[in-house]
């Protein structure tokens, strides 16, 4: 099986298992970090013990990379599900150049930046984004007038891959490659390593995937995007 086929489950069980909660076939990153979820395979077995690391009731909710559309699973109920696309950066150009990078305020961000990066990601929606997940890899992030305004970084880690994630740009700052620069810086730091960029995006959000083809992604597979709700 490539790293890729089931990447939330291999990422939680090798490079990132440091941030895992498990319970046999099923594995959850830690709640304050994120909100992503994965199965051995999506059988009843994966499921009930996915049902030990959620409590009944309350909001959580877990987010999982499903090959097939969802159907039902024993003591879980469906929030939604959407299709979306994995896309691998496998150029053997050299990583794109950032033009405006020099000009730009780019910044590393960490735990002071937290709260504005959640308020970002929650505005702009790229994705679950939790106050802890900027310990996931290396974020960083444009500020004009002090105020955070664009920002991506680093994900899911599996064996020889990356996942570039939280690419967003405030409403208001749109149009202008802040994105663009952000990815590229990113995507650097991932080759500089010798692994390979990935993303997943929206299959519906034709502007971003439009923008990730012209920067040299192409589709690998086409995922299911599953929330479930513990009942």
């Amino acid at each position: 099986m490539h790293p890729l086929d089931n990447v939330i489950w291999e990422a939680l069980t090798t490079r990132q298992a440091e941030f895992a909660e498990g319970r046999g076939d099923a594995r959850r990153i830690i709640p304050e970090v994120g909100a992503l979820a994965g199965l051995r395979e999506p059988d009843v077995e994966g499921y009930r013990s996915l049902c030990e690391l959620v409590s009944p009731g309350g909001t959580a909710r877990v987010w999982l990379s499903l090959v097939n559309r969802f159907e039902s699973a024993p003591g879980f109920e469906l929030v939604t599900t959407f299709p979306g696309l994995q896309m691998i950066y496998e150029s053997g150009d050299a990583i794109g150049s950032s033009v405006h990078a020099a000009t730009l305020p780019i910044e590393e961000l960490g735990p002071r930046d937290s709260p504005e990066m959640v308020e970002l990601a929650t505005l702009t929606k790229p994705g679950p984004f939790e106050r802890r997940t900027h310990e996931l890899g290396k974020y960083i992030g444009i500020r004009l007038e002090g105020k955070l305004i664009a920002m991506a970084g680093e994900r899911l880690k599996v064996p020889g891959y990356t996942e570039v994630s939280a690419v967003c740009t405030h409403p208001e700052h749109t149009g202008k490659g802040y994105a663009r620069v952000l990815m590229w810086e990113i995507m650097r730091g991932i080759r500089d390593r010798g692994e390979i960029p990935f993303l997943h995006v929206r299959q519906s959000n034709t502007r971003a995937v439009q923008l990730y083809e012209r920067m040299g992604y192409r589709t690998r597979m086409v995922v299911q995007f599953t929330v479930l709700r513990r009942k």
